[in-house]
């Protein structure tokens, strides 16, 4: 392997040193200068894995409950428990990628993935997927820093950064895009388990790449790893992902309180940690620019509607409306393609509008996605469904890469890992928390609205109040006029949930384009 390459402050550039500053010499790769486009082509790679895998596991969840017996809270979970493991870990990756090299992270974490892949494949049980799930966060948190990072060190030049970051960026989306439609022909073809197998041959021709073409870089002076801000990271946003969920599922009690105080004690130490350390693996001291916070802030609440929202109308264009899986995933293909060109077309737009209005403005616009699934017509149609995602997934992509530009231009290249960390981390926590807080209401909504046949066994009425996917099962059990009226109910309520979820993700965008105007006012283009 060739010597790293140290990025400091030298490397910076004109837009970190100042107007002044001296051009940097091209960096060098096995004696060859590097070639940053190509290297962006390798670390779109990981990209578009991890946004297919999730788009993928979104549609296999009613096949997933119908083979594994999955309650709704364990649906939840087996979704959850990837982007909370990821959540947690990011920061220490990024950080643990600034010190040993962040190609080494992530030919690493691509390893970890494939063989997790496997092991999810051939899960038997929703505790054993949910434990897959969360073996995968881990290795994927290897993945995503070492890709912004690498991509900040790369691209030197402003201009050809932020091209960068909205193709990584749409990378997201077109993931997304295509998750649907190969998941839904393999899950036409195949068990539930092969959504996972795509990750394997992904990761086989990304770790030649990735040793040819991609320079490694790290921190040429690196803080001391500490393991115990990882453990207080983890114990700050466990208990309140559970708390959340559990909340769902039986409202309020003394172990969802308690969860609830645990998560922000540990919280509040880890804060008072890293201020405290002479080198913190997180330096809080960066959300005193409301710049920075503002655009962290904006980043995580961009996805956590669209996220939640996705898994709670994947369920439903399959398990009330009907369709095949590969019918569903076509109905959200236009909105998923709307977001890939709303990130390449932010490249432009900013240069006119400033990225503060630009950015508050996108949120409203899917507030207004929001509102066409909760007050058009009495119940959700697949055609509202798409207007929404389209309308949505413009908002969501202009909103995404200006706030992920704005994010890793606030810190000086050696520090790059730890930034771009901190971008992944509100990206998957807004995951997490759109899928705990968006799928509560679903659950809550579903239950209080369903209505059980007095005729249903003990076990049928347990699987019928908790999804869809189970009234369903039971209804074909117990069929006549029963199992009719079983299925009629329920559907019914999993439409009412579906509204009453997209009418939160309104509040929450309308509330992103306040925070937006507000902090992000001073935000620049240059």
């Amino acid at each position: 392997m060739s010597a790293p390459v140290t990025t400091g402050p030298a490397a910076a550039g004109p837009t970190a040193a100042g107007p002044t500053a001296a051009v940097p010499a091209p960096l060098q790769h096995r004696g060859r200068p590097v070639r940053p486009w190509a290297v962006l082509v390798v670390l779109m790679l990981p990209v578009l894995l991890i946004s297919v895998d999730n788009t993928v596991l979104s549609f296999a969840l009613p096949s997933i409950t119908a083979a594994l017996g999955a309650s709704g809270s364990e649906l939840l979970w087996i979704v959850d428990a990837y982007p909370l493991v990821l959540a947690g870990l990011l920061v220490p990756m990024g950080s643990l990628g600034d010190r040993v090299g962040r190609k080494r992270l992530l030919m690493i974490g691509a390893t970890g993935f494939a063989v997790v892949s496997l092991l999810a494949a051939w899960s038997t049980s929703p505790a054993m997927l949910i434990a897959a799930r969360a073996a995968l966060g881990l290795f994927g948190a290897t993945l995503m820093p070492s890709t912004l990072s690498l991509i900040r060190n790369v691209f030197l030049d402003r201009a050809q950064r932020r091209l960068a970051i909205a193709i990584w960026a749409s990378g997201f989306a077109g993931g997304a895009a295509l998750g649907p439609i190969v998941g839904g022909a393999l899950l036409t073809h195949f068990w539930w388990g092969s959504v996972f197998l795509l990750n394997v041959p992904v990761l086989l021709v990304l770790l030649p790449l990735a040793a040819a073409l991609v320079p490694e870089s790290k921190d040429p002076a690196p803080g001391p790893l500490d393991p115990w801000s990882s453990v207080l990271a983890l114990a700050t946003m466990l208990p309140l992902v559970y708390a959340i969920i559990a909340s769902g599922e039986h409202g309020l009690t003394p172990a969802t309180a308690g969860a609830v105080l645990v998560g922000l004690a540990a919280g509040w130490a880890f804060v008072r940690r890293q201020r405290r350390l002479p080198s913190p693996m997180l330096d809080v001291r960066l959300f005193t620019n409301p710049v920075f916070s503002g655009a962290v802030s904006a980043n995580l609440l961009s996805v956590l509607g669209f996220s939640g929202l996705l898994v709670i109308v994947s369920q439903f264009l399959q398990l009330a409306a009907g369709l095949s899986p590969m019918d569903a995933g076509l109905v959200l293909v236009p909105g998923l393609a709307a977001s890939v060109t709303a990130g390449l077309l932010a490249v432009r737009l900013v240069r006119y509008v400033r990225p503060g209005v630009l950015i508050g403005s996108s949120f409203l616009l899917a507030a207004v996605g929001y509102g066409v699934l909760t007050l058009v017509g009495d119940v959700p149609t697949p055609v509202t469904v798409a207007v929404t995602f389209v309308i949505m997934g413009l908002g969501v992509g202009l909103a995404e890469t200006l706030t992920n530009d704005q994010i890793t231009t606030a810190v000086p290249p050696e520090k790059a890992g730890a930034a771009s960390a901190i971008s992944e981390t509100a990206y998957e926590l807004g995951t997490t928390l759109g899928v705990a807080i968006l799928g509560s209401v679903l659950n809550a909504t579903y239950r209080a609205r369903v209505a059980l046949p007095g005729t249903l066994t003990a076990d049928q009425a347990h699987a019928a109040g908790e999804t869809l996917g189970g009234a369903s099962r039971v209804a074909g059990e117990v069929g006549g006029g029963t199992g009719e009226a079983l299925l009629e109910s329920a559907r019914l309520a999993f439409d009412a949930g579906t509204q009453h979820a997209a009418a939160v993700g309104a509040v929450v965008a309308v509330g992103a384009a306040v925070v937006s105007f507000v902090t992000l006012r001073r935000a620049t283009a240059l």
